[in-house]
């Protein structure tokens, strides 16, 4: 075990002013939005959470992937506060600020794509697919869309449509957004029993070429949708193999690709776009989370003749942009670079790795464990441990998941899931988080998995 402690529990998970607010929140919020962890916050302060019962967790969920920069952090709290003091809103299409034009240019230049590009921002990550989805519409004169299986991209009713699970996120929800076509995902590790991997992604591409004959005409195709490294999918990163397959039949065919890197971008791969170490230059890049500390921020930048296809006010809303999230999203960029975070979330990504390897061995060591290890993957720090009940069958440990995130919570660290099963952890750690911190963190996960692999 680690001998720094960040930790610090004091009141019991939850405590009584928790317990207070819990309750208040069952009375007046609709039970739809439930409650992760069951305590309030107070603050929190790089990869440090406290509650209002003085309770300190480690934070390995970062708001669900928006606290890159770590929370508070004080130059991007000095510009949040030195834009509100100079005005909270105009709507930029009255009148425009320069924050706005800062963060489009500096979005630009890290895009990938030697093509001239525009950029426009949005609030929520939704709204950012769902414009991307209207560029591409309204450039190709086309309407249909292709997804993935395992895709995540939004609530809206648009977005819910490209959407895979269908529970919690798309069940009772009907009916959706027409002219949505899926295909399947290179998800290898949950490939067909005797397939090697290549020949499964060559498997997920040859689908995709037939989806163009035996689903949609490829004439009416707008575009296809990806996440270089699929989120609530499983963290599973999609293969350079599969994304040249799908940029070869988007060039063939004149559809667009669109990467929707909200989860995956701003660095938490190791690089500033996941697509870039993946060989994918897509045409509209959609862009979120990290981008402003959890402000309601989002963005599509692209092609430029992509980009200027829609008519005059055919894009828009009146709190896009807002001002206040662009100063703290220039601010974000800031740390990123002079921090060097890139480079720091291949360094975290690196302790996960050797960490969960070592599990793995520990497990499969133990004799007669009720959960083991069945991938570990990802890119940087954005990495998932997908546990199974059995190495052979890989059915999915999901009870077992559940447990382990109680007992982790409960010992003062926060994580999340994800997966076709809810079956894998996934790491959304802030990147500022120190070693010491990541190490406190994996020694309460590792044991809590342990305790339950062992039945305890």
């Amino acid at each position: 075990m680690s001998d720094t402690k960040s930790i610090r529990l004091t009141a019991g998970v939850p405590g009584p002013i928790s317990k207070e607010l819990m309750a208040k929140k069952d009375a007046l919020i609709a039970d739809a939005f439930s409650i992760h962890v069951p305590v309030a916050i107070k603050e929190a302060h790089g990869a440090l959470v406290t509650d209002v019962d003085g309770n300190v967790f480690i934070d390995l969920c970062g708001g669900l992937g928006c606290m890159n920069v770590g929370h508070s952090h004080p130059h991007v709290v000095k510009a949040i506060q030195e834009s509100a003091a100079q005005f909270t809103h105009t709507d930029f299409s009255v009148i425009m600020y320069d924050s706005y034009l800062k963060l489009a240019e500096r979005l630009i230049a890290k895009a990938p794509g030697a093509f001239a590009k525009k950029a426009c921002f949005f609030n929520a990550g939704a709204e950012a697919v769902e414009n991307a989805i209207k560029f591409a519409r309204k450039f190709t004169g086309r309407q249909a869309i292709i997804a993935l299986e395992g895709a995540f991209h939004g609530r809206t009713n648009l977005t819910m449509s490209l959407t895979s699970k269908v529970k919690p996120y798309k069940e009772g929800f009907g009916p959706f957004a027409p002219e949505i076509y899926r295909v399947p995902a290179p998800y290898t590790y949950r490939r067909p029993t005797g397939m090697t991997e290549a020949e499964y992604v060559k498997f997920c591409g040859d689908a995709l070429e037939r989806a163009l004959i035996t689903h949609v005409a490829p004439s009416n195709v707008a575009a296809i949708i990806v996440e270089p490294v699929q989120g609530e999918g499983g963290f599973v990163p999609l293969h350079p193999d599969y994304l040249a397959k799908v940029q070869e039949l988007a060039k063939k065919h004149g559809f667009l690709v669109i990467a929707d890197e909200i989860q995956a971008g701003f660095g938490r791969t190791g690089t500033f776009f996941a697509s870039e170490q993946l060989g994918l230059v897509p045409d509209l890049i959609c862009v979120g989370k990290s981008i402003a500390v959890g402000l309601p921020l989002s963005g599509v930048i692209g092609r430029k003749d992509v980009m200027d296809a829609p008519g005059d006010s055919a894009i828009g809303g009146t709190y896009v942009g807002n001002p206040v999230a662009c100063a703290a999203a220039n601010a974000v960029l800031d740390v990123i670079e002079s921090e060097k975070l890139t480079e720091r979330a291949n360094e975290i990504g690196d302790v996960f790795r050797k960490r969960f390897g070592a599990l793995a061995n520990r497990l499969e060591g133990m004799g007669g464990a009720r959960i083991h290890v069945g991938e570990v993957r990802g890119l940087g720090a954005m990495i998932g441990m997908e546990l199974v009940r059995d190495l052979a069958t890989k059915e999915p440990a999901s009870a077992e998941i559940n447990a382990i995130m109680e007992k982790c919570i409960n010992r003062g660290v926060i994580i999340v899931k994800c997966g076709y099963y809810g079956q894998t952890l996934r790491m959304l750690v802030p990147l500022v988080i120190t070693m010491e911190q990541l190490a406190e963190a994996l020694d309460v996960l590792e044991q809590a998995i342990v305790e339950v692999a062992s039945g305890r």
